[in-house]
């Protein structure tokens, strides 16, 4: 039974946003209320596409050996709509036959209105092709959309819709083989919901499982479901202990569910169930623990300012090898430690989410002054752990410039790849579609042989929803090992006024260029190319003739590659 939220509610829920957002510009955050701020609203109404879907233009490609990725929200041609919008993707592949996958997406017809729908498209060649047919549930409002798949190739599209603050989840079934949805299924709910479905041999097998925010539940105080009969009905919401939100879920080997999320005082926590998998028993949960990441979510990030800089995200090694049962979160956060606006943030439980090992740092620059947001996390059913996320180290100066960013480990954790750049960069800032943010999310889905995205950018100067392909090429950890990126470059002293020394060094004898870009990509000037030792090196560097401002200085040896940020102030 659906309810509606009361006049007072709503004049305490405005004033809750302005107390926050007060507190916010006051450097002081209120983190009770900080959970409560982000949710989707119906503030516009719907238009259609300005130009009729007639105004085209190509579509976004790009192809390489280990990164292949192709634009999903195109028309009947595979050409991208101009004048439209699409962000907040999420990914499912049919386990009985890899090549079908959907992913659906928050749908903006005209980016001179809010008003977003439940986009959907598919691919049965692998994700070679894509096709956008029609939005789910046409002219009604939709958002947060999220997807996977039961073991036996059914696909679920969980869609949030809001009738004036009463919100509520509906789940469309797409059957196996197929790509047409039935009329849904009132599945509770409340913004921001998480799915996810039990695969594994055990009872569970087939459950599908959700939680969201609770403060936005159309069930309070409970705001976690199941269903256990293949998505014909729902059960009553309970609650979760820690108030876990803005996280995600995980289904372990033996049927053992994982919820992360922000708590209530801005930590990270993880919540267990250990019977959620019985469906003759009521839903209750074991305990929950504290994970370190040395941070917490961030909220009005510059990269990202009218949403999330990205949601917390877990994952269960289901393989037979030596993580089995290893439980893995990961986010990007604001650091505690050091005020890094945002670095990805990893850690490790072997124990079932008992305890958390220290956190990791997967993005590997070393400067405190850019951002690495949309961190997100899958593993493959071989153990292999892939993140991939947006980062701004390459970005002029300080702007929000963002490319997507990968890195991989073999060995549960304890040592990754180095950092690959799989984009070009793009600005998140242009194509908005009346709200100030490219969604609050990405989502990837991880098998033996490669890591399935779905992402979004603004490489058509509009924002767009994109599969990548992900094809990791190394197969063991010695190799993995090899592959840290073994080149080191540094300014000396930076920020530099006229006379500066760049201090570098290769792992063997190389050809080396290390040259001068300005902060649009310019080329200034080589400072050298040639043949150099295996040691120490470095350049005596004069820059009388720059500008004041920020350059970039990129060393250049044999496959390696290595960028700084040079700050010239006279």
């Amino acid at each position: 039974m659906k309810k509606l939220f009361t006049t007072g509610f709503l004049l305490g829920l405005g004033l809750l946003i302005f107390t926050s957002l007060t507190s916010a510009q006051n450097g002081k955050i209120d983190f009770a209320s900080k959970k409560k701020m982000y949710h989707e609203e119906i503030e516009d109404p719907y238009l259609p596409n300005a130009f009729g879907n007639k105004l085209t233009s190509p579509a976004y490609k790009t192809r390489d050996n280990f990164f292949f990725a192709t634009q999903v929200n195109i028309n009947e041609d595979g050409d991208n709509i101009i004048g439209d919008a699409a962000n907040e993707p999420s990914i499912a592949v049919d386990p009985t036959n890899p090549n079908r996958m959907i992913i659906g997406w928050r749908q903006f017809d005209n980016i001179t209105s809010n008003f977003r729908q439940a986009g959907i498209g598919y691919t049965d060649d692998g994700g070679e092709t894509w096709t956008f047919p029609e939005v789910i549930d046409g002219g009604v409002f939709r958002s947060d959309p999220v997807l996977d798949a039961d073991s036996e190739g059914n696909i679920y599209y969980n869609s949030l819709t809001s009738n004036f603050g009463d919100y509520t989840c509906d789940v469309y079934k797409i059957a196996a083989e197929g790509f047409s949805w039935d009329e849904g299924t009132d599945a509770q709910g409340g913004d921001k919901q998480w799915m996810v479905i039990d695969r594994t041999d055990g009872i569970g097998n087939g459950n599908i499982y959700s939680f969201w925010t609770s403060f936005f539940s159309i069930c309070y105080p409970g705001f976690f479901t199941r269903s256990t009969d293949g998505n014909t009905s729902y059960e009553n919401c309970v609650d979760i202990p820690g108030d876990p939100n803005w996280g995600t879920m995980a289904v372990g080997p033996d049927g053992e569910l994982y919820i992360v999320g922000e708590g209530y005082n801005a930590e990270i926590i993880v919540a267990k169930s250990s019977s959620a998998m019985i469906a003759e028993l009521p839903v209750s949960f074991d305990s929950y623990s504290e994970v370190d990441l040395d941070g917490e979510l961030s909220i009005y990030p510059s990269v990202n300012p009218g949403g999330l800089m990205g949601q917390a995200d877990i994952d269960v090694d289901v393989s037979n090898g030596a993580g089995h049962g290893n439980v893995y979160v990961l986010a990007s956060v604001y650091r505690y430690s050091n005020n890094d606006p945002g670095d990805v943030m990893f850690a490790r439980s072997t124990n079932g989410g008992q305890s958390w090992e220290d956190p990791i740092r997967i993005n590997d620059d070393e400067l405190t002054m850019d951002t690495q947001w949309f961190g997100t996390l899958s593993v493959a059913p071989n153990g292999r752990i892939d993140v991939v996320w947006l980062d701004t180290r390459n970005s002029p100066g300080n702007s929000v410039l963002s490319q997507l960013y990968y890195a991989y480990s073999l060995d549960q954790g304890s040592n990754w790849s180095a950092n690959f750049e799989l984009s070009e960069l793009f600005d998140p800032h242009i194509g908005w579609p009346q709200q100030e943010k490219m969604g609050d999310y990405f989502d990837m889905r991880s098998d033996d042989e490669s890591a399935h995205l779905a992402w979004a950018g603004t490489f058509n100067q509009e924002q767009d929803v994109y599969y990548g392909r992900i094809s990791p090429y190394i197969t063991d950890v010695e190799d993995m090992a090899s592959a840290k990126n073994p080149l080191s470059l540094s300014c000396v002293p930076n920020p530099v006024n006229e006379q500066s020394v760049i201090r570098y060094s290769v792992p063997r004898n190389s050809e080396v260029s290390i040259a001068i870009f300005d902060v649009y990509g310019n080329h200034i000037r080589d400072l050298m190319r040639g043949s150099v030792s295996a040691s120490q090196n470095h350049i005596d560097f004069n820059n009388a003739e720059l500008a004041n401002g920020f350059y970039i200085c990129k060393l250049d040896a044999g496959k390696w590659s290595k960028s700084i940020k040079i700050a010239v102030v006279k």
